[in-house]
């Protein structure tokens, strides 16, 4: 494809917000303006969102999608919504996670070596509409579809709380803590570690290639997002952290969810660590501010965590980083 990476960037960002504002809702959870939820959006709304409507029609610009190989049979699809990792071997095919319905189908349709062959599996590393959204597209032509023990009940209970989305169509099997599988000469482990993002997060280890999914453990120099309504805690997503670097070689290959511009959605430890350092820096931060006896309000003011200029956005709308602060207040508070 004839495209630097920096346009392709910006319009798969574009892409991605257009999408999410017309859901209107997403994960079952009212959107604030969005800000890097596609890998590499640019955190801001194209500008005709920002005016008012008019009676000339905006044309949504054309979905970019990429396929990036990685090593061996290993890589990864950007579109819109979470990062799909992939395995296209000769005797097996593989996803992980699968966006939305439109870009789920063009996945199944330019996947390399695929044809009309039926997808092995499909492993699901957590419960959010923007991974599991094209889940319905994929399940006629996928053996079986994977996930941690409590993504149905968190897929279920995000359902219910907006019952104007379609049903969403739920994982065929489910696993508490590991599940491993070979397909052709890869094998896949998936993990689970404990409460973090979400309570059904998983790492996806493709052992052969070293290449991990990590879903939405991570968010490449972005302000992450962290749903309490699913028992998400940045306390043990701290931890998390900390193992993953523990439990997966050196030179592995991660696969992040989403990412800046600037660092993209693949990385190493130390990509990891960077995400570690900013948790444990927003839970020090809120601790000490608390202890100091500010109220919520006054803390949720802070527009951006010095030490972290890589995350640095101007505030408004697509500043995730009050929620960030506002998560850890009632963790610190309430739990």
């Amino acid at each position: 494809m004839n495209m630097n990476r920096r346009d392709f960037l910006l319009k798969s960002g574009a892409a991605a917000s257009l999408g999410l504002l017309a859901r209107g809702v997403l994960n079952g959870q009212p959107t604030a303006l969005p800000e890097n939820l596609g890998p590499g959006s640019g955190g801001s709304l194209p500008q005709p969102l920002l005016t008012k409507p008019s009676a000339l029609q905006v044309q949504p610009p054309t979905l970019v999608t990429e396929f990036h190989p990685l090593r061996r049979d290993v890589g990864y699809f950007i579109g819109r919504g979470g990062t799909i990792g992939w395995l296209a071997a000769p005797a097996a095919l593989v996803a992980v996670d699968t966006q939305f319905p439109d870009t789920a189908e063009l996945f199944l349709k330019d996947l390399p070596g695929r044809g009309d062959r039926r997808l092995d599996a499909v492993i699901n590393t957590h419960h959010h509409g923007d991974h599991t959204g094209g889940n319905g597209i994929f399940k006629p032509v996928t053996k079986t579809i994977v996930a941690q023990s409590n993504v149905p009940e968190l897929m279920l209970a995000a359902a219910k709380r907006n019952p104007a989305a379609p049903a969403p169509t739920l994982p065929t099997e489910t696993f508490p803590d590991s599940w491993r599988q070979s397909f052709g000469d890869e094998t896949v482990v998936a993990r689970y570690f404990r409460p973090a993002h979400t309570s059904g997060d998983i790492a996806v280890h493709f052992e052969k290639s070293n290449v991990v999914h990590l879903g939405d453990l991570v968010f490449n120099r972005i302000y992450p997002v962290i749903d309490r309504t699913a028992r998400g805690r940045f306390k043990s997503w701290l931890t998390t952290l900390e193992d993953l670097v523990k439990n997966y070689p050196a030179d592995a290959i991660y696969i992040f969810g989403h990412g800046s511009q600037k660092f993209g959605v693949t990385g190493g430890h130390a990509d990891i660590l960077a995400f570690r350092d900013y948790v444990a820096a927003l839970l020090a931060h809120v601790a000490s501010e608390i202890k100091a006896g500010t109220t919520k309000e006054k803390i949720i003011g802070l527009p951006n965590l010095p030490g972290f200029p890589d995350l640095h956005l101007p505030p408004g709308p697509g500043n995730r980083f009050a929620g960030n602060l506002g998560a850890a207040y009632d963790e610190l508070t309430s739990d």
